[in-house]
């Protein structure tokens, strides 16, 4: 039969010519960000959301017992409760399918039918991953924005670039939207404001990553100064992100903040002030290529490799052993973005993340009868079902090859740990990871 006769995405693999009889591989990302997840069965009949509770800690106890109120039955003694919060889980179903005529592949260079449950499997492992980074971003992106808009006069709102952190405050660990009655504290430009209201735009203009631009209302005016564009919006409980020579906000980096060895320092010091468990000894650093390569440049990471600390790191030219409290983990899923106002340069964003870090869900129902049937032919690999369909075709020539995943991420929050409990803790809602925001 003629080759023209053969869909069109079929006719490049039919053999023509001295062809190899083989697909080769082809390039692909190299994931990471759901590694870091715990995962937990959804069970089955609760409904398409989740919503867990975590209880937190008492206050300590440093000052001595009375003897004087140490009398009745309570002994002098008020009761004291330890507070909870609560995050959500939600569960969606993603998947993809590919038909495959059992006729025509007959003549293509090598098996299809191996091939298409080859890129499956690996979109959907790529799929995965994005959603779990999205998921994790989304979190440590919260409370951290800048002004977008100059104010013309003192007023209560003002643009913002990204109102992700800014929409709920937790009342009695409870997420609820910010009002006058329940407002959250945050630092415009230099002053201290009480914002009770937020509106997403309709028209999303946001340069963040997933951001979602709108406006924040406060129940005072905010001054001129403040209200000026570019300047750092940040929530009290903001999540912490760290960029080199202290700058408070993306727009403000400069072709010269590169990741540096001091960066990484920071950001383990700021998981063990809140004493985030590690994962097997050591924190993850989820970073690009880009931005390891950073690393041999920097001043103090030179002079730690002179010392003969680990020569195989230089020999491969690869951050291959675990050093400064951290695994390194390679990844080229991780968020770039052309750098606001620097042509030519990207905004690049490794993140440090302890135990804890993130949730995926897994739904427990995947294999059910009503909704894989006894006869199906379905394997669960990793969590995910790789599906074949039998041709039902009127020749039963073309079957399907599918894949799906019932489940969802969500990063939790721990702001019932706070310097009542620990000290050093941070006024963070996400704590256990730390974004690094750098030029490269």
């Amino acid at each position: 039969m003629g080759i023209n006769n053969f869909p069109a995405a079929l006719q490049p693999i039919i053999q023509q010519g001295y062809l190899e009889r083989e697909f080769e591989q082809a390039l692909h990302s190299r994931l990471g960000y759901r590694d870091i997840a715990d995962r937990e069965i959804f069970a089955v009949g609760i409904g398409e959301t989740l919503t867990k509770t975590r209880a937190g800690l008492k206050p300590s106890v440093t000052t001595p017992l009375s003897p004087s109120t140490n009398t009745n039955l309570d002994n002098g003694l008020t009761p004291e409760y330890f507070s909870v919060e609560q995050y959500t889980l939600s569960i969606n179903l993603y998947g993809a399918t590919t038909d495959l005529n059992m006729v025509t592949s007959r003549v293509a260079i090598a098996s299809q039918f191996l091939l298409n449950a080859q890129i499956n499997g690996e979109q959907a492992r790529r799929s995965l991953d994005e959603l779990a980074r999205n998921a994790l971003f989304n979190a440590y992106f919260s409370g951290n924005t800048r002004v977008t808009q100059t104010l013309s006069a003192p007023g209560p709102t003002i643009s913002v670039d990204d109102v992700r952190g800014f929409q709920n405050v937790w009342v009695n660990g409870v997420p609820t939207p910010v009002s006058t009655a329940n407002p959250l504290t945050v630092t415009v430009g230099s002053d201290v404001y009480q914002l009770v209201g937020v509106n997403v735009d309709a028209n999303n203009v946001s340069t963040a990553p997933g951001g979602m631009s709108g406006e924040l209302t406060f129940s005072t005016n905010v001054s001129v100064a403040d209200g000026t564009a570019g300047n750092t919006v940040q929530a009290a409980n903001a999540a912490v992100i760290i960029r080199p020579s202290g700058r408070t906000n993306t727009s403000l980096l400069q072709p010269t903040d590169t990741l540096t060895m001091s960066c990484l320092l920071d950001a383990v010091a700021k998981l063990r002030l809140n004493n985030v468990p590690d994962i097997d000894g050591v924190y993850h650093c989820h970073l690009d290529p880009a931005s390891a390569r950073q690393l041999f440049a920097d001043p103090d990471f030179k002079e730690l490799f002179t010392m003969g600390y680990d020569t195989e790191t230089f020999r491969r030219g690869e951050l291959v052993s675990p050093f400064l409290g951290l695994r390194f983990v390679p990844t080229t899923e991780a968020y770039v973005q052309p750098a606001p106002g620097l042509p030519g340069l990207y905004v690049r964003r490794p993140i440090v993340c302890g135990r804890g870090a993130l949730i995926e869900g897994d739904y427990a129902g995947m294999m059910d009868e009503d909704i894989a049937p006894r006869d199906a032919i379905i394997h669960i690999i990793d969590g995910i079902a790789m599906v074949t369909r039998e041709p039902i075709d009127r020749l039963q020539q073309i079957i399907a090859q599918s894949w799906y995943w019932i489940g969802g991420f969500c990063a939790p929050t721990d702001i019932t740990t706070n310097p009542t409990t620990i000290p050093t803790a941070t006024n963070s809602a996400y704590k256990r990871a730390v974004m690094i925001e750098h030029i490269g």
